[in-house]
């Protein structure tokens, strides 16, 4: 009997505002989503191009699937401090007189990251890209309507650059994040630039995909053909 009740508790739980910030990131990258049971929460695109990963302060009691995201936040945002209660086939948000029951999708449903995360086959160019650099380069592409942001070595200096590669006039907004002897260009589409706000130890192979690692999430991008690298 003890154990059923502790069993029972344990299925009841708060979820932070950090937590929620980091869920309504991850439904830009993909907009449903699979937990598994811990303090782990992935996803993947449905192009699986985009690996994202974050250790939360929650410990999700089971496995179970939302196939729309941000409507499932938005009902969150109703609750100032609600209890989620994980049932078999859905969670019941309570607060003092307020209830809702939300209902989980079959897993089936949603697409699914690897069980392990991506080792980079190798690690060609490494830098560190701070959260104010991230900022200005994402919104100058934006403002500039540039489908690209490039990591560019010239032999001297690591350039992260918002342009349009396939248009040799194109604007240009231009940030040097470190120095390498090497010459690379390694192509992301802007679009898929979907990090949260934060500073992050940048790592790319040459294989055709990085490794973006924040204090709060980690992100897999997969490079753009085009890139290229000089040893």
């Amino acid at each position: 009997m003890i154990h059923n009740l502790i069993t029972i508790r344990k299925m009841i739980m708060k979820i932070s505002k950090q937590t929620k910030e980091i869920l309504k990131n991850f439904s830009t990258v993909n907009p449903s989503i699979a937990f598994k049971a811990g303090n782990k929460i992935r996803t993947v695109s449905e192009q699986k191009n985009i690996l994202a990963e974050a250790t939360v302060v929650e410990d999700f009691p089971k496995d179970f699937a939302i196939y729309e995201l941000n409507q499932f936040l938005g009902l969150v945002s109703l609750f100032e401090n609600g209890d989620m209660d994980f049932g078999d086939k859905s969670v019941t948000l309570t607060e003092g007189s307020t209830k809702s029951r939300y209902t989980y999708t079959d897993s089936s449903m949603v697409t699914t990251p690897p069980e392990k995360n991506i080792d980079l086959p190798s690690e060609e160019v490494s830098f560190s890209m701070s959260k104010d650099v991230f900022a200005r380069v994402q919104n100058a592409a934006n403002q500039l309507q540039l489908p690209e942001i490039v990591v560019r070595g010239d032999g001297e200096t690591v350039k992260l650059v918002a342009t349009d590669v396939k248009n040799p006039t194109s604007n240009e907004f231009a940030v040097n994040v470190g120095e390498d002897t090497h010459t690379f260009n390694f192509v992301f589409k802007t679009e898929n630039f979907k990090m949260i706000a934060g500073d992050y130890t940048v790592t790319i192979s040459a294989k055709g995909i990085s490794h973006f690692k924040g204090d709060v999430a980690q992100y897999w991008i997969a490079t753009e053909a085009g890139s290229k690298y000089t040893a």
